[in-house]
């Protein structure tokens, strides 16, 4: 597979209020550290599905990541406080899972392998 580049999208750091430069910051420092990382661990897996495997399972933490933030929202304009930057890091997630999904042929891939998890884990809950 060849090496995949995420970056931050330039409307989620023009969201940022004008005092957001340390977030925009963490950001991009977050996406290169797990650019880095997963094309590391894509350089050591010994096969396409092992690939897929890897790239499956970052979806999921971004998926995770992404509904975490978003529960914030509401509970933050519950408070008085602006959600500006929950929204701002629950789109850079969802922008990520898209990222990863328009790279090459990947997105077939990872839609082939969640749905054999989801079938995997249907019939080991059935099985119990």
């Amino acid at each position: 597979m060849d090496e995949i580049t995420l970056g931050v999208p330039a409307p989620v750091l023009e969201s940022l209020p004008d005092d957001g430069a340390n977030t925009a910051a963490d950001m991009q420092q977050a996406v290169a550290g797990w650019e880095r990382r997963l094309n590391g661990a894509l350089a050591d897996a010994e096969d396409e599905r092992e690939e897929t495997q890897l790239v499956a399972r970052l979806v999921d933490r971004f998926e995770e990541r992404r509904e975490r933030f978003d529960a914030f929202v509401p509970e933050l304009r519950a408070w008085g406080q602006s959600p500006v930057y929950a929204i701002a890091w629950r789109t850079l997630y969802a922008d990520l899972i898209a990222q990863l999904y328009a790279h090459d042929d990947l997105g077939e891939r990872l839609e082939r392998e969640r749905s054999y998890r989801l079938v995997e884990d249907g019939i080991r809950l059935r099985d119990r």
